[in-house]
């Protein structure tokens, strides 16, 4: 009978008794990427496996990434009509000039439906239609109750979640200094918001047109919609979700992709720019498709 070398040994290892054959040790683990964001999340949709975690349970500022649960407490109303007209009030515009915040470009008087709001609240992150829609679906008989009213609105829902590191103060993410949540926690939302349908549009889409009624009765075609979220186009299988960024959250990215049958979901919270946080986002997914 031949004597084995030292190295056929080595490789005879890598087979059992038995006959099966085991993977080389080199090829066991699939390195986890580093990410400049401080904190990061990302997990399996279907089965809601945690795949990436750095501080994802540490509450940070959100930016415009709040406008998800905006859309979500919408969608979540009873009997609600998706082509019902909100009338644009100059209190909304004078919100957006007072913050100098991202807008919509809606136009006082016009009358535009909830799912136009819906593509001005998430696609160019307008503060002006999250305004209209906070006013719109917020009971009271002032706006600034009615505004109250949706704020609650949002923070039942996330207590309904589960979410136990998130709390709003404000229907857009321009916070009065207890506006927080966490990579987790964001990323949770969005995956309960993606199992409604019109939000899983909304959030899909790279570009929207929306056609409004003047106030004098005449139509208006409004310049349209870009998504702000980069990786819709770039990244193959990318299917949403939303950007954020301020003085504080710096920059934000809640996002989303699909290949193979199979949907991951993550965010990652105070990225160095809105270039790098896409770059974070798809090291991230590519990792998450590897090991899900």
């Amino acid at each position: 009978m031949r004597r084995i070398s030292a190295a056929a040994a080595v490789t005879a290892g890598a087979v059992l008794t038995t006959g099966i054959a085991v993977a080389p040790a080199q090829a066991a683990a699939t390195p986890k990427p580093s990410i400049a964001a401080k904190g990061g999340f990302l997990m399996n949709n279907g089965t809601g496996k945690e795949l990436f975690n750095k501080a994802a349970d540490t509450r940070r500022a959100t930016g415009s990434t709040t406008k998800i649960m905006t859309a979500r407490v919408v969608l979540g109303q009873r009997n609600l009509n998706l082509d019902s007209k909100v009338t644009i009030q100059k209190a909304y515009s004078d919100y957006i000039v007072k913050h100098s915040a991202s807008h919509a470009r809606l136009i006082v008087g016009d009358k535009v439906t909830v799912r136009q709001l819906l593509y001005g609240l998430m696609l160019p992150s307008g503060c002006d239609a999250a305004y209209a829609l906070a006013d719109k679906f917020g009971k009271g008989s002032s706006r600034a109750a009615r505004v109250k009213s949706f704020i609650g609105q949002m923070n039942t829902t996330a207590k309904d979640l589960k979410l136990k590191n998130t709390h709003f103060d404000s229907f857009d993410g321009i916070s009065n200094g207890a506006n927080y949540s966490t990579p987790r926690d964001l990323s949770k939302l969005a995956s309960n918001s993606l199992k409604l349908s019109t939000f899983r549009k909304v959030v899909g889409t790279q570009k929207y047109t929306a056609k409004t009624i003047t106030k004098t009765g005449g139509t208006r075609t409004m310049a349209p919609w870009k998504n702000t979220n980069a990786l819709l186009g770039s990244y193959r299988g990318a299917i949403g979700v939303k950007t954020g960024s301020g003085p504080q959250a710096k920059y934000c990215l809640v996002f989303a992709a699909t290949r193979n049958g199979k949907t991951v979901v993550g965010t990652v919270l105070t990225s160095t720019s809105s270039a790098q946080r896409v770059k974070d986002a798809k090291k991230m997914l590519d990792y998450g498709f590897k090991v899900a």
